[in-house]
């Protein structure tokens, strides 16, 4: 859409050669790739902390980088893993799956990537409108901050929002959840127990980890299941709970759903935050009841400042992803990166979400990656149709609903970042336009910065479309 604001909206300073909308994992390696491949850079977020999901939203471990073979998101994606894991020396240094997330570190760590490639970073700026010029160009976007309405213009535009905001609100065509009905997958807000005993003094072995979700003989009911099944921790809605040592005696949880909620839908996001600080203090009281030898001192010690939001918008873009293209292990003479996450649907309320065997009716709906196998994700899932100088990097590329439960992890928008950041450079020899940025030029500098692509271009063809 055109400007449609009725108040003054001032017009900042020189076009920059890339503006990022984001600053979560996506934002933050489009930024630094654009940077270090000679751009001039402004980097947008809306909190006042790089990471998103990471970080704000305290998500407690990253998803696997490895196929289980060897790591499969690398290039700036393994740079920010490796600084990272200096935050949990609890953590052993070789291990590269499911790894812990110190959330304050995790910030200085982007906050540090980001200085280095000279990134201008603007905090608590809300992307308010989209301004377009001819036809498919966008000419600038309308920031809202502490000084009023600014509009900032640039070249060449990253969505890295998560939500597909700035697609959205340029007019170009979307898809929301399900479509047909919006049906959204949960979300979760991710908490921290701090005073977790077990954790021990940090020179002996590993820290216990409390068994929480798995019975400890046959016919047994596990300690979740158990809790559930007690009144007094009713609010409890389901068996999702994923947990880890974040630091000493602080155990970070990604646990239970917070159903109904549209993060692109203020009433709908405000409900679902008030809901899960609810739900996490109900979680810190029932194991405090359940397992006293770990959590009888414990108290909660921060919620997230974000949903963990799994689903709400995705580009219609040039190239959707699919299933098919998931069970098939498809590669494309244009991908950018590789992945081998699990399809993670998380079932919807009206799934009858809940009760015995839940997780395993999630995990189970599509056959896992052996070791060593992955899928490709073609440059072409990054570009939004209707937009000349658009990329969308993250959660929201091009992909069809079940595909995108697997791409939406932080490793790969770590990846498909840093794509489009090399990609939106690239682009400044063509005015901007993306779509003229030839796929085996970018592939080759990805490979220059360490991305693990080991398809050639003599080998697999793009699919029929």
């Amino acid at each position: 859409m055109n400007d449609v604001l009725s108040v003054p909206v001032t017009n900042e300073g020189p076009v920059w050669d890339v503006v990022v909308a984001g600053a979560g994992p996506a934002g933050c390696a489009a930024a630094i790739a654009a940077a270090e491949e000679g751009s001039r850079v402004l980097l947008l977020e809306r909190t006042c902390s790089p990471g998103g999901m990471g970080t704000s939203a305290l998500v407690p471990c990253w998803c696997p980088f490895t196929d289980r073979h060897r790591r499969i998101h690398a290039g700036l994606a393994g740079r920010i893993l490796d600084r990272s894991k200096t935050g949990t020396p609890h953590v052993p240094a070789e291990q590269d799956d499911w790894v812990p997330i110190a959330a304050e570190h995790l910030k200085q760590v982007y906050d540090q990537a980001l200085a280095e490639a000279k990134v201008a970073v603007r905090f608590d700026s809300f992307l308010a409108a989209v301004r377009c010029g001819d036809g498919d160009r966008v000419e600038s976007v309308v920031v809202a901050d502490k000084r009023g309405l600014r509009a900032i213009r640039a070249t060449v535009f990253v969505d890295a929002t998560g939500d597909a905001d700035l697609v959205a609100r340029s007019g170009a065509p979307i898809h929301l959840g399900d479509d047909a009905g919006g049906e959204l997958m949960p979300s979760t807000l991710c908490f921290v127990l701090a005073n977790v005993h077990g954790f021990g003094d940090g020179t002996g072995p590993p820290p216990r980890r409390p068994n929480i979700t798995m019975a400890t003989a046959p016919g047994e009911l596990s300690i979740l299941d158990r809790i559930r099944a007690d009144p007094r921790f009713h609010g409890i809605p389901d068996g999702h709970l994923v947990r880890g040592w974040v630091g000493p005696g602080c155990m970070g949880f990604n646990a239970g759903h917070v159903y109904g909620v549209d993060n692109t839908d203020p009433a709908s996001l405000s409900r679902g935050i008030a809901e899960g600080r609810r739900l996490a203090q109900t979680y810190r009281d029932a194991l405090a009841a359940y397992l006293p030898e770990f959590f009888a001192d414990a108290f909660l010690v921060s919620t997230g400042s974000l949903l963990g939001t799994r689903e709400t918008r995705r580009i219609i873009a040039d190239y959707e992803l699919t299933v098919d293209d998931y069970v098939a292990r498809r590669s494309f003479a244009d991908e950018i990166c590789r992945n081998a996450y699990f399809i993670d649907i998380h079932l919807a309320s009206t799934e009858n979400a809940g009760g015995a065997g839940w997780e395993q009716r999630v995990h189970n709906r599509f056959t896992k990656y052996g070791p060593g196998e992955s899928h490709g994700i073609p440059y072409r899932c990054l570009l939004p149709v209707g937009l000349r100088n658009v990329l969308v990097a993250g959660r929201c590329i091009g992909t069809d609903r079940p595909s995108n439960a697997s791409v939406r992890v932080m490793p790969v928008c770590l990846n498909t970042g840093e794509a489009a950041g090399v990609a939106a450079a690239m682009a400044l020899r063509h005015d901007g336009a993306v779509r003229a940025v030839a796929s085996d030029p970018l592939r080759d500098r990805l490979r220059q910065r360490g991305a693990y692509l080991p398809c050639n271009r003599s080998g697999p063809t793009w699919p029929e479309e």
